[in-house]
Parts: C-alpha cells; structure tokens; sequence
C-alpha cells in the first residue's frame, strides 16, 4: 500500500503529490548548519543524541514545546527499536493511546486502512512494516520547524559548563561540529550518553537489598537479557527459492524446539504458528522468536566500538541460522529476507533490538514492589507515562542466569523523577536507562511505554530550557499539567481515554490520590479501572482525604454513599462557599457536563466526583508534590 500523508496539502493535491513533497518537509528537518565553517558553533535550546525510540519522541515533543531542538542520530531512520531495530510488532499499550504513541498509532491505522488491518499476527494488535514506521516519524518530525536533524551523525565529545548547559562537538557530515544546548537528552537503547556525562547507574541484576525486590537474587549481578537482531522475511511466491548460504557455525539441533518439529516438547508451538506470530502486512514475517530462536545472548554495553561490532556480528549470525533453518530444514525457502525493508548490506535490521542497558540512578526508582502495589508508595502521584504489559525477561540464551516465575501485575504509571540522573544536571533520560529497576525494566523496555517516556523527556527537557532550571528542579504538576495538554496519561486508567471529555479530569482526580483505580492483572494487558460508573464509597474517600491532607474535614454522611447533597455540604466546608451558591453553579453546569439530572439525594458517580472536585475544588493544583511523591509543604 502506499503511504497517505499526515501533512495538510493544499486542495487539489493528491496522494502522490504528497510523496514527492516529502522529502522536501524532511530536508526542512534535517538542516544543515548555518554557515559552512564546521568550526562555528550551533545553539540549541535542547540536543537529544542517540537512535532509540525515545530519541525521535524526545526530540519531537521539545520542539512542539516551543525548544529549538537538535537530534543527533547515527542512522537514515528515525524510531529506533520500532523501525530500525525492525521490532515492528508493538507490545502493550492497545487501550492505552498516550500521546505520540496514539498519534504514531493513529498513522499507521490511517495508512492500512483501519484499526484490524495491523492485527496480522498474534503477538500484537498493532504491526507494521519498519519502512512504514520510518516514514510517518519523519513526517511526524517534518511538521516541526524548531527541529534539527543531524542524520548519519555521532556525538564525538560532550562538556558541562560551570554555569549549567551543554558545549559539544558532533561528528556531521565528516566535519567536527561544535554544539551548545542547555538541555542534554540520552537517547540511546544503552544509556551511553548518560555514563559519558558522569550518572551513576547500575547494569544487570539488582541485590534484594538493593531495591527491597522480595523477588531479586541476593546478590547483584551483571546479566542481562538477551538482545536479538531482527530480520524480515518477505513471501516471493510458492515457487521461489530465496535460501539464504549456509551461516557459519550452523547446526540445526540449536532450534529444534523452535516449533513442534521433530520436538518432544508437548508445549512446543506449531511451525506455522510460530511463524503466524509476527506476521505483517504485505506477506511479511518479523524473525524475533525467543523459544531457541535467534535471541542471543551478550553484555556488549561496556565494550568498545570494535568490541560491540564483533558481539553483534555473532549476534546476526544467530539470526541467520534461524533464519536458514526456516527454509532449508522447515521447508519455508520462499521466504526470504525482505530485499524493500532495511537499507542494509545483509538485509537485516539496522541495530539490534536491545531489551536492557544500563539504568541510571535517578531521583527516584521505579521497583517492582511499586507495581504491584502502587498506593502503598507515594511515586504514583508523579506518573508521567504508563504501561500495562506483564514483567517479562529474556534470558534463555544465557545458562547462568536464574529462574525467575513473575507473578501478576495490574497497569502502572512511571514517575518523573526515574527519567532524571540524581548526580549530573542538565541531562533527562529518554528512552529504557531510566531509573528502574532491573525486574521493573522487563515491562517498562517496551515500545509504547519508551515512546512515552521519550516525549516526557522532551518535554521536560524544553520546560527546563525555556525556564532556565535544571531538570530536577521543575514543578511536578507544571510538567503533568504539560503532559495532560498533549494527551498523556499520568495513570493507567483503562475506561478513559484522551478522547473522553473528562479524561483529563480522571487522571488528576487519581493523581492525586482522592480516587484510586483498581488493579487488575489481565493476561498480556494488565489493567487498571478508574470505575466512574460506580458510586462514591464514603470511608475510602475519607481515608484518602487524610492522606491527602489531615487538616480538611472528613465527608459527614450517614449513608455508605457519598450523595450529592453531602457533597455540596462538604464543598462549602472547604472552600468557604455558600451551599446554596455552589447548588445554583453546579445545576446550571451538570447538562453541560453530561450528567444525569441534578439531584441532591442521588449517590454521585465516581466520574461526576473527580469533575466537580476538579471544577469547584482543584485538589490536583492545591497541594504540589516533590519527585518522591511526598508533598511540598509537609
């Protein structure tokens, strides 16, 4: 299919003009200096460096924030793990549309032609082609004129001025280049930005101690998971032979299991299926199998450039093994790796498909114990992205690492303060070196969940410059305030999204801890419902209250559930409004609202609640909080 444009044209264009613009729209985002000296110096409010999927949101979202952005990147592509890395079956997040990733989504669904035209394969609900993918983040990324790209470019070196901001020389179009920013973006799969600019952070697996994980090993370790190269297999026809030669090292006794293929596993998949598991659009096939697959096995993140190329070498050999054991010893020979997808020597992804890094020491640490149980912390009220995917770790290709059996998880919010160091000012974390930690990271490494976070990271990143603060020192509420405005989620509240009238509404009413959601662990989408149908329990609200703030009074009722009337009753205790003006403000407002009829004795709905504390009271605003979650006045 081709490409239908997301760039307003002018009338009478059509879609084919809209393909022979484009690389125009996209030059006008990759600007070259200006002036031809590679010795003068370039001024960004916000640099992002690196390939990851966080890198192309990041540098996005800080441009449409009004920061002048520059994103260095070493590849053509642009959307890291979902384009280049070929990943291109999304996992998580189907019901939860936030931001950039609803809007890259949306894209997709636009040019396939609805919603059930992505749900190819039965890994995913949302699976496309990498080129696809590619090509709407860079439309994406050309309707934004504070952006600069730098494609095919690498950061050679990186300062810390005294005062604060950024002086560094990019290696562009074979020139150095000298840069200044005054906000520093880590957008790399690695954390490799982060660990040149000083952040502590951890690599492998966390001591029980460490992060008071009941599930951690003991004693920290340097395991990782297994990273995979990616290729995609193109159907050529019933009568094509596309075998590829016989990969070094091959012996297909390594993927006997694979499928139920002269396997005495019971629990072993049918071949068919297996393939049927990343199938695309257009009769192509996404190889990133992880039962005796091609995921591989390496901790390259300490190597040297040298060190890297040859780990992942082995790790493309990997790959084509598995790749020809599909068609010489399963009979698939006409698949072959796609020859229209990545613009590579081999054929395959453009990098690998890193599953973990390393992972800063932030102001705080998202944990596994605070997924599980979210309102026994205070972090929840900072969420600035959520997920809803199950702890999942690769580790199959590694014998020495332990067994874990994960248990049952709801939805989660990431807090702001894991995306900034807690030792190096002026840097944001935008893609999986966030602060968590690394059970946590099994859920949060995902690509909605990343693509999130790299628009957070941006936005924060923009705010800081324009603001002149470091990152750390950014109002909480002023950046969820921010976030709201581009339809972000700070809680994984599954029964409201953007679209919803009052979804902004929720999500601070449950930011603030006065109504809590109810988790649900669910399969490969876990949840959580805020229940705005159902009436407003009295205790629990009072209980709440307390937390939020001891002084206010608790709701007098003598019923279970909180009337309207009651309501109004309370309202006028804490605001110091006549019962009677607030009765006369909220009739006139309640049609407008899209409530039922107004009427004093009826229970209130949770929906109606967090709109009329919204409206009348606005708890989201009354009490700031700290990066901790804690509040700003205690």
């Amino acid at each position: 299919m081709k490409a239908k444009p997301l760039i307003p044209l002018p009338a009478g264009a059509t879609r084919w003009s809209a393909l022979l613009l484009l690389p125009l729209l996209l030059a006008l985002a990759c600007q070259p200096p200006a002036t031809d000296d590679p010795a003068a110096a370039r001024n960004f409010d916000v640099a992002v460096i690196g390939a990851g999927t966080g890198a192309t949101a990041a540098a996005i979202q800080a441009a449409r924030s009004g920061a002048t952005t520059l994103l260095v990147t070493p590849l053509p592509w642009l959307g890291g793990m979902l384009t280049a890395a070929g990943v291109s079956a999304t996992d998580g997040n189907h019901r939860l549309p936030a931001g950039l990733w609803g809007e890259f989504r949306d894209s997709l669904r636009q040019h396939y032609g609805g919603a059930d035209s992505l749900f190819t394969g039965w890994v995913s609900n949302t699976m496309f082609e990498p080129h696809v993918g590619d090509y709407y983040w860079k439309a994406i990324a050309a309707a934004e004129p504070k952006l600069t790209i730098w494609y095919e470019s690498d950061l050679d070196s990186l300062a810390q001025h005294p005062e604060g901001g950024w002086q560094l020389v990019v290696s562009y179009r074979n020139a150095p280049r000298p840069v200044g920013a005054r906000i520093l973006v880590d957008g790399t799969d690695l954390g490799d930005v982060a660990a040149r600019a000083g952040a502590d952070y951890d690599l492998g697996m966390d001591a029980r101690a460490t992060t008071g994980e009941a599930l951690a090993p003991e004693r920290a370790n340097d395991i990782l998971q297994d990273l995979t190269y990616v290729a995609i297999l193109k159907d050529y026809g019933p009568d094509a032979d596309r075998t590829i030669a016989r990969p070094a090292g091959y012996d297909p006794a390594g993927f006997r299991c694979a499928c139920r293929h002269d396997c005495d596993d019971p629990q072993a998949h049918d071949c068919a299926k297996m393939l049927e598991y990343g199938r695309l659009p257009n009769d192509k096939f996404m190889i990133n199998w992880p039962i005796e697959g091609n995921d591989f096995y390496v901790n390259a993140v300490e190597l040297d450039a040298a060190g890297r190329e040859r780990a992942f070498a082995e790790a493309k050999n990997q790959t084509l093994q598995f790749v020809y054991y599909l068609q010489d010893e399963l009979g698939y020979r006409h698949l072959g790796l796609a020859d229209d997808e990545f613009p590579t020597a081999d054929s395959l992804a453009l990098l690998p498909y890193h599953r973990e890094g390393r992972r800063i020491n932030g102001l705080t640490r998202l944990t596994l114990e605070n997924i599980l149980s979210p309102y026994e912390t205070t972090l929840y009220r900072t969420g600035i992205a959520v997920g809803d995917y199950p702890i999942d770790h690769h580790h199959d290709k590694n014998p020495d690492a332990p067994a874990f059996e994960f248990p049952p998880v709801p939805s989660y919010a990431v807090p702001l303060g894991a995306l900034i160091p807690r030792d190096v000012a002026d840097l944001v974390v935008a893609d999986k070196a966030i602060s968590v930690s690394n059970l946590a990271n099994g859920t949060t490494r995902l690509q909605p969940v990343i693509v999130q976070i790299g628009q957070v990271a941006g936005l924060v990143a923009a705010l800081s410059a324009r603001r002149g603060v470091s990152p750390a020192a950014l109002d909480v509420r002023a950046v969820q305030d921010s976030l709201l405005a581009h339809h972000g989620y700070l809680l994984p509240f599954i029964d409201y999204e953007p679209a919803h009238p009052h979804f902004a509404a929720v999500q601070r009413g449950g930011a603030t801890g006065l109504l809590r959601g109810r988790g649900l662990p669910y399969q490969w989408a876990n949840q959580t419902w805020f229940d705005g149908d159902s009436s407003v329990a009295v205790a629990p609200f009072n209980a709440a209250l307390k937390e939020y703030d001891a002084r206010l009074p608790a709701v007098s009722a003598s019923a279970e559930w909180l009337t309207t009337g009651a309501t109004l009753a309370w309202l006028a205790a804490v605001t110091g409004k006549e019962e009677l003006a607030l009765q006369r403000q909220l009739t006139g407002q309640w049609a407008e609202w899209g409530f039922a009829a107004f009427d004093p004795a009826r229970p209130l709905t949770r929906l109606e609640w967090a709109v009329v504390l919204d409206a009348v009271w606005d708890p989201f605003r009354r009490r700031g909080v700290r990066m901790d979650g804690t509040w700003a006045e205690d």
